[in-house]
C-alpha cells in the first residue's frame, strides 16, 4: 500500500477533489435551476460557494498540516467531506444546498492542499516536477471522468445520483487516509505558535518570486473557472447541446489539459511556462473574437481546445515552480497557492451571467490571460536577473 505507485494515485485523487467537487454536476446545472424554482445565477452560486471554501480550507489544512503533521488533517478532512456531501444530497432548498457546498468545498481543500504538500516531503528538487506532472496527469482524468460521469449518471439518478457518487469517492479516500503514513517527521514540523504561524505567512509571501508564480497560477486558473462556469450554459443553451454531448465535449477538453501538462515535463519549467502563458493570450484573442462575431459551435469549441491546452501547460509550470520556491514551508505555500487560485475563481465565476454570455465569457477568457502573461513575464525575468546576480 505504500509503494510509490500507490503514493502517486493516491496523491492524484486527492488533488481531484477539485475537479470532482466543482466538475460532476456541471451537465445538470441547468435543471438543478428546475428543481430548486430558482434561477442559474443562484445555481451558480453553489459552484462559487464550493471555492471559496476551496480557498479557505486550503488555509485551516495548510497550517495545520505543517504543525501537526499530514496524516489527522488528512482523516479530518475526509470525514468532514462525507457528512457535507451527505447534506447536500437532503438539502431542501437552494440557500441550504449553497452553505453545505461551502463546507463540502473546505472538507476537500484539506485533500487539494495535503497532495501537493506530501508530494514535496517526499521528493527532492529535481524529481518535484516530475510528481506534479504525474499527480497532474491522474488529476486531469479526472478532470475528464467527472463530467462524463456526471452527464451519465444525471439520466440514472439526477444531480443526487451524482451527489451520491461523490459520497463513495470521499469513503474511498477517507479508507486510504487511514492506510497512508505521515510524510512529515516529528522534528521537520512546525512546533510554533499561531503568532509564530502568522509571521511564517508573511515570511512566504515576501519571497517576490513565490509571490509571481503564485498569482501567474491563480489568473491561469481564473481562466479555466470561466470555462467551468459558463461552458454548461453556453454549449447546452446556445448550441443546444444534450448533458451527454456536453459532458463529452468537456471531458475532451479536460483531455487537452492533460496532453499539455504532461508535454510540460518535457520542457524546462521556466519554458513551459513561457510558452503556456503567450499561447493563453493568443488563443484567448481568437475565441472572444470568434464568440462575439458568432460563431458556429465548432469554432468555438476548436479555439477552446487550444485555450486549455495552454492552460494545462502553464499551470504545470507555476505551480511546480512555486512550490520548489518554498520548500521549508509547503504546507503554508500550498494553501497560499490553492486558496489565491480558488479566490479568483470565486470572484469571476458569477461575472460569466453578466450580459450575454457568450461576450462576457469571452471577455474574461481574455483579460485573465493576460494578467497570467504579465506576471509570467514579472518572474521570468526576475529569475534570469537574480540567476545573473549570482
Amino acid at each position: 500500500m505504500k509503494s510509490s505507485l500507490f503514493v502517486l494515485l493516491y496523491l492524484g485523487m486527492l488533488s481531484a477533489f477539485g475537479p470532482f467537487v466543482m466538475d460532476m454536476y456541471l451537465p445538470t446545472l441547468p435543471a438543478m435551476s428546475d428543481f430548486f424554482h430558482t434561477s442559474p445565477s443562484m445555481v451558480q452560486l453553489g459552484l462559487t460557494s464550493s471555492m471559496i471554501g476551496l480557498a479557505v480550507g486550503q488555509l485551516i489544512f495548510g497550517p495545520l498540516s505543517d504543525r501537526y503533521g499530514r496524516h489527522r488533517p488528512l482523516v479530518a478532512a475526509m470525514a468532514l467531506f462525507l457528512l457535507s456531501t451527505l447534506g447536500c444530497i437532503f438539502a431542501r432548498d437552494i440557500m441550504q444546498f449553497v452553505a453545505l457546498r461551502l463546507v463540502q468545498g473546505i472538507a476537500g481543500a484539506g485533500g487539494v492542499v495535503l497532495s501537493r504538500s506530501i508530494a514535496t516531503d517526499k521528493c527532492p528538487s529535481h524529481e518535484l516536477a516530475r510528481t506534479m506532472a504525474l499527480i497532474g496527469a491522474v488529476n486531469g482524468i479526472a478532470t475528464v471522468a467527472a463530467p462524463v460521469g456526471g452527464g451519465m449518471m444525471a439520466h440514472v439518478g439526477g444531480w443526487q445520483g451524482i451527489f451520491w457518487l461523490l459520497f463513495l469517492f470521499g469513503a474511498l479516500l477517507l479508507a486510504g487516509a487511514l492506510r497512508m503514513g505521515e510524510t512529515l517527521p516529528r522534528e521537520r514540523r512546525q512546533a510554533a505558535s499561531w503568532t509564530d504561524m502568522g509571521r511564517r505567512f508573511a515570511e512566504v509571501l515576501r519571497n517576490r518570486l513565490y509571490v509571481g508564480y503564485v498569482l501567474q497560477y491563480g489568473f491561469t486558473m481564473g481562466v479555466l473557472f470561466v470555462n467551468i462556469a459558463s461552458a454548461p450554459f453556453i454549449m447546452q443553451e446556445h448550441y443546444g447541446l444534450t448533458p451527454m454531448m456536453f459532458s463529452v465535449c468537456f471531458g475532451a477538453n479536460s483531455v487537452a489539459m492533460l496532453l499539455a501538462s504532461t508535454l510540460s515535463v518535457k520542457l524546462s519549467m521556466e519554458r513551459a511556462l513561457r510558452v503556456g502563458s503567450r499561447g493563453m493570450v493568443v488563443c484567448a484573442g481568437l475565441i472572444f473574437a470568434a464568440l462575439c462575431t458568432g460563431c458556429d459551435f465548432w469554432v468555438y469549441e476548436t479555439l477552446l481546445f487550444g485555450l486549455l491546452s495552454m492552460v494545462g501547460m502553464s499551470f504545470t509550470a507555476s505551480n511546480t515552480l512555486a512550490m520548489n520556491a518554498e520548500r521549508d514551508n509547503a504546507g503554508i505555500a500550498s494553501a497560499l497557492l490553492g486558496a489565491v487560485c480558488y479566490v479568483v475563481g470565486g470572484a469571476v465565476s458569477p461575472l460569466v451571467s453578466l450580459g450575454e454570455m457568450t461576450v462576457t465569457a469571452g471577455g474574461l477568457f481574455l483579460v485573465g490571460s493576460l494578467c497570467a502573461y504579465l506576471c509570467a513575464r514579472y518572474v521570468l525575468l526576475r529569475s534570469v536577473s537574480s540567476m545573473a546576480c549570482n
